[in-house]
């Protein structure tokens, strides 16, 4: 049983550890939460960073998750600009602050979060080059399209990736000459394969975008502290601006990893091990978000899931967990994204060489279609483009688990709903 005395602390003001908080109250839970972030805002949602706040059609309020009072309200004590530097599982505290706070937990959800690869290139000191993962990051990055397009300035993005196409989207209808610069065959290329990752080169080239694949930016070249073009390891330069380093995001495990507690391999994408109940290798200590990995039995693999999803869903089953009910985590992998006027939702897991074959429903000519991941008649992964309200049935394919007729799948007149049953 968890009683008023109890305390339960989470590290990382994300939507994973916001939304565990928010839970942990409206499951009756009457004791005391504290919630550490590092950053001064208050926790917000990152989706709006490279999609609507960033061209400019969401206000900066419209991206918190809860508004600023709610946490008073709630009884949630919450410390903003204060990073967590230890946790001592024998004496069960956590260490923050620069005035070394220690305070004591019964329960602790790490939700740590991500932070942005960095390119270890010359030239990376320059003024002119972005990363983009915080809302100051996006408030800076903003600015800089702005000017690009006013000046017909050139943006280098490194890498092809949901975050490199939305900022490379973005920077063109802000008017921006873009050049994308990927070492993978397609863009999205380890998540979508080939096939649809084509479909995003053709809606980016239509929209002006320059890409350059199979190669790695070897240097960014600058005079007086601003950039000036960017190289590639083939020999060319690339005239640039300003550069975005878009190259993946590594969870933030060195607080779980100095605790002691079971760190993923590489291979499985790295990440705070947890079980179904996203808990880790202590069972007092919980994770959530971007940096928990687990293992999930429809895909019979281990998965660490970077999405909002998993952040808006993972942190209130970690906190039902933390307050001892009977909870597995076994979401479906989601996750959405806008580009120009091409809007999309995917669920699943299927990487390369994980499928026998890719299945279009609809025409992918008109950016109208749903593109399904099938291994042995099984669908793996869907992924719906301007075709809405179909991620139910989509799941429930995936889940089920049971051969389909393919011909039927790719059929737009047999419902989806007649696959699932």
């Amino acid at each position: 049983m968890v009683d008023a005395d109890q305390t339960f602390v989470i590290v990382g003001g994300g939507l994973a550890g916001a939304k565990a908080a928010e839970t942990l109250r409206t499951e009756g839970f009457t004791g005391r939460v504290i919630l550490i972030c590092d950053e001064r805002d208050h926790p917000y949602e990152r989706p709006p960073l490279s999609k609507g706040y960033l061209l400019g059609k969401e206000e900066r309020d419209s991206v918190f998750v809860h508004e600023p009072a709610w946490y008073a309200r709630h009884d949630i004590e919450l410390h903003l600009g204060e990073t967590v530097d230890a946790v001592d599982r024998t004496a069960k505290t956590v260490r923050f602050g620069q005035d070394g706070t220690l305070v004591h937990y019964d329960k602790l959800l790490l939700a740590t979060g991500a932070e942005p690869r960095r390119l270890e290139i010359p030239g990376t000191d320059l003024a002119g080059v972005h990363h983009l993962r915080r809302l100051a990051h996006a408030e800076r990055l903003k600015g800089v399209l702005a000017a690009l397009g006013r000046d017909n300035g050139h943006l280098v993005i490194a890498g092809a990736g949901w975050i490199g196409l939305e900022v490379a989207a973005a920077a063109r209808e802000y008017g921006a000459e873009v050049t994308v610069v990927a070492p993978s065959p397609t863009p999205l290329y380890h998540v979508l394969g080939p096939e649809i990752g084509n479909l995003f080169a053709e809606l980016h080239r239509e929209h002006g975008v320059r890409f350059h694949f199979g190669v790695r930016l070897t240097e960014i070249i600058g005079q007086d502290g601003m950039v000036l073009a960017a190289r590639t390891d083939d020999g060319e330069e690339h005239p640039a601006h300003d550069v975005l380093a878009a190259v993946g995001a590594a969870p933030r495990v060195a607080l779980a990893e100095a605790a002691g507690l079971e760190i993923a391999d590489r291979a499985h994408g790295g990440g705070v091990v947890v079980d179904e109940r996203l808990r880790t290798s202590d069972p007092d200590i919980y994770a959530a978000g971007d940096i928990a990995s687990f293992h999930h039995s429809l895909f019979d693999a281990r998965l660490r899931v970077e999405h909002w999803a998993n952040a808006l869903n993972g942190g209130p089953a970690a906190a039902r967990a933390m307050l001892g009910q009977d909870t597995t985590y076994d979401r479906v992998p989601y996750f959405f994204s806008d580009q120009y006027d091409m809007g999309m939702e995917y669920s699943g897991w299927a990487p390369p060489g994980s499928y026998d074959e890719v299945v279009i429903r609809g025409d992918a000519g008109k950016r109208e279609f749903i593109a399904f991941w099938v291994r042995q008649g099984r669908v793996l992964a869907g992924m719906n483009v301007n075709v809405w309200d179909v991620t139910e049935p989509i799941q429930q394919l995936i889940r089920g688990k049971a051969r389909v007729d393919t011909e039927a799948l790719a059929n737009p007149h047999v419902p989806l709903d007649s696959l699932t049953s």
